[in-house]
């Protein structure tokens, strides 16, 4: 099975870019499954149940989340009722939503997908291994599900590194996100799950992680606020992750980045 994760969709560029690529790529290169973090959809903080519908639109079939979930305050109340979206699946209990689901793809592939966050420089929630554990109770790869992929949504590169190695050979993928940045290491790792630090985003590089650069610029140079973060509306670069998975075991037999648009240097792998 051929699986498209998107890295953080940032405002209304990263969601123009989803829409101009994805169904092209879905087509073009037989992806059955497309996950895309979007927790700064709109207009670059949380997102809308309208922005959720418009996604799923164009061919995501999971919208996963992050710290930022919570921005948009509507979302608590619509979030039970939505199946695809999903939060940190390590958020205390009785939180809304949930943080893991299983799916089932176009071809009728059961597919499970675990959103998990760190706690490393970032708020003080449940533990993720742990977390991940009991996501894993009762699915097994190859057995009960054909694939699972696992969205760690954390600000150090070593605890996202650790949650692929704490992972490898239960599931298919281990793919991070948050930073914004797409990294270089798109590897198998030993036990056949497929791993990189981090998918970058779906948003404007001309930028300061998708935000227009004059409030970062004045808060690092000058030490003042003068006023909100806003996503830069420039052309945007669809950044994501592309896994192909085995049949049997479900477990990654290739991995490769995906970038359109913008202005990072395109790249599609060719699996012809």
């Amino acid at each position: 099975m051929k699986i498209l994760f998107l890295g953080d969709v940032i405002g209304r560029s990263g969601r123009e870019a989803v829409s101009k690529y994805v169904p092209d790529l879905k087509d073009r290169l037989g992806i059955e499954f497309v996950i895309a973090n979007a927790e700064n959809a709109a207009a670059g903080f949380g997102i809308t149940d309208k922005i959720c519908r418009e996604l799923y639109g164009y061919g995501v079939d999971v919208i996963t989340t992050g710290n930022h979930v919570w921005d948009q305050r509507a979302i608590v109340g619509y979030i039970d009722s939505d199946p695809r979206l999903l939060r940190p699946n390590n958020f205390p209990s009785g939180t809304p939503g949930r943080g893991c689901n299983l799916f089932t793809s176009a071809s009728g592939q059961r597919v499970l997908v675990i959103n998990v966050m760190g706690r490393v420089f970032m708020d003080a929630i449940d533990c993720p291994f742990a977390s991940i554990d009991e996501a894993l109770e009762n699915y097994r790869l190859g057995a009960s599900v054909d694939a699972i992929v696992i969205d760690s949504h954390c600000e150090a590169t070593s605890e996202k590194m650790a949650i692929g190695q704490f992972s490898d050979g239960r599931v298919s993928a281990v793919v991070g996100s948050h930073s914004h940045v797409p990294t270089a290491d798109a590897q198998i790792l030993p036990e056949g799950t497929a791993y990189q630090t981090d998918a970058g985003m779906c948003g404007d590089y001309d930028s300061v992680i998708g935000m227009v650069k004059d409030e970062p610029l004045r808060r690092f140079t000058r030490k003042m606020s003068g006023g909100r973060f806003s996503p830069a509306l420039g052309e945007a670069t669809l950044c994501g992750i592309l896994i192909e998975t085995e049949a049997t075991s479900g477990l990654a037999v290739r991995i490769d980045p995906v970038r359109l648009g913008g202005r990072l240097k395109p790249f599609v792998p060719d699996w012809s």
